[in-house]
């Protein structure tokens, strides 16, 4: 199809899943043929529908989508400034769609112009939280029962209680671990406080309780979320090794990942990193110099299929694994991307998985198949998944802050979330 035009690019703003999406549909002359991608960026979702609407699509009419290397590496620098989450977004959007239109016109699933299966289901983690040790405990016992063998393990959201609620949180910690978390000022400001220093020394606790009932036959998973200053995330590191975790997320932000290498001269626990990354440099020496076992990049936020398929291929050379980022603030159409990303990588680690609801599953037909803890894509031509606009409709994106992105320590401080 040399003769193959984009006539027309819409952005679809919808949550049906309580979180706002962003989704690109990118339309050609051929009647009936169209593709899908994501572009969410849930806290900033009418910056990107901007960036499409103002900027990529009518830099993109006219373009045969078929040359998907070419628009990508020409719409990245178009704006001369490039690799923020706003535009990677939006690339993104673009970049999924046209994986969708290749998929189409092949009549072949993307995974099999990625370079066919590697593995025959995909293995997936969920997520296990509770206000203590015996929470935890419940929650995973019951992810073990649908037959899930990876679990992240949290204990009161990220870094503490996630509440602004001061007495909850000494609640949850006197009843898991005796220690109380510092009070805050009089007249605190608006926030989602959070306790650094208390939460650093519940955890090797809270995996010290799980191994002594649950056993070695799990593969635990922790998120720091970058919530702990480095030096701490170093002991936290340390002292979580006799627990033998699949890995430990994020232990320090992007502006300090220099010290991951401390984290690895001093500790065996495997290092998940990337999530917030957006930018080639902040992983490229990480991998090179083996400092991290597991990238975990936002796939939509470092620009689509077509950067992350590269990634995955740049860390198979150095023994790192994948473990793409896959929360609830992603459409069903980015998690069809990570899919195929995951079953045709021959360094695939492990996938992170949020449940669809009914409503997201209706508004997005072909949501893939989970059975005893493993993802299954269909073989439909592209990324197997739709979107049912007059459906979408009904759940209105609100635009919003999440009130989680307001982190707050004890005295008041804004920090990272």
């Amino acid at each position: 199809m040399y003769d193959l035009e984009i006539r027309d690019v819409k952005v679809i703003l919808t949550a049906p899943g309580g979180v706002d999406l962003v989704v690109v549909k990118v339309e050609t002359n051929e009647p009936g043929l169209y593709g899908l991608g994501c572009a969410t960026f849930t806290q900033r979702i009418f910056a990107v529908k901007s960036a499409i609407e103002d900027y990529l699509k009518p830099f993109l009419i006219g373009k045969n989508p078929s040359r998907i290397e070419d628009i990508w590496q020409s719409a990245n620098v178009s704006g001369y400034w490039r690799n923020g989450p706003i535009v990677n977004n939006a690339l993104s959007g673009i970049d999924m769609a046209l994986w969708d239109i290749k998929g189409k016109i092949a009549n072949l699933p993307v995974y099999e112009l990625l370079g066919g299966k590697c593995r025959d289901g995909i293995p997936l983690y969920r997520h296990a939280d509770g206000a203590d040790e015996m929470a935890v405990e419940e929650n995973i016992r019951a992810l073990m029962e649908e037959g899930y063998q990876y679990v992240r393990c949290q204990m009161g959201m990220y870094g503490g209680s996630g509440t602004t609620d001061r007495s909850l949180i000494a609640t949850m910690y006197e009843k898991s671990t005796k220690i109380v978390p510092k009070l805050s000022p009089r007249n605190s400001a608006p926030g989602c406080y959070f306790d650094p220093e208390a939460y650093a020394k519940s955890i090797d606790k809270l995996f010290d309780h799980l191994r002594s009932k649950i056993g070695f036959n799990m593969e635990f998973i922790h998120d720091i979320h970058e919530r702990v200053p480095p030096i701490e995330a170093v002991r936290l590191a340390k002292n979580l090794e006799p627990y033998h975790l699949f890995f430990l997320e994020d232990p320090v932000a992007p502006e300090n990942i220099e010290w991951l290498q401390m984290i690895r001269q001093q500790t065996s626990t495997p290092i998940g990193m990337g999530e917030l990354f957006t930018n080639v440099n902040e992983w490229k020496s990480l991998i090179v110099n083996q400092q991290i076992d597991f990238i975990r990049c936002h796939v939509s936020s470092i620009g689509g299929i077509t950067p992350a398929k590269k990634l995955a291929t740049f860390s198979e050379l150095f023994g790192v694994r994948t473990a793409w980022h896959g929360p609830g603030d992603i459409s069903p159409v980015g998690v069809l991307a990570n899919l195929h990303l995951d079953i045709s990588s021959p360094n695939f680690g492990i996938q992170e998985w949020t449940p669809f609801n009914d409503a997201l599953q209706e508004v997005f037909p072909g949501c893939p198949i989970v059975e005893d803890g493993f993802a299954y894509v269909n073989n439909r031509p592209g990324l197997g998944v739709e979107i049912d606009e007059e459906k979408a409709k009904k759940f209105p994106a609100r635009g919003g802050i999440p009130s989680w992105t307001l982190a707050r320590t004890p005295d008041g401080t804004a920090v990272r979330p």
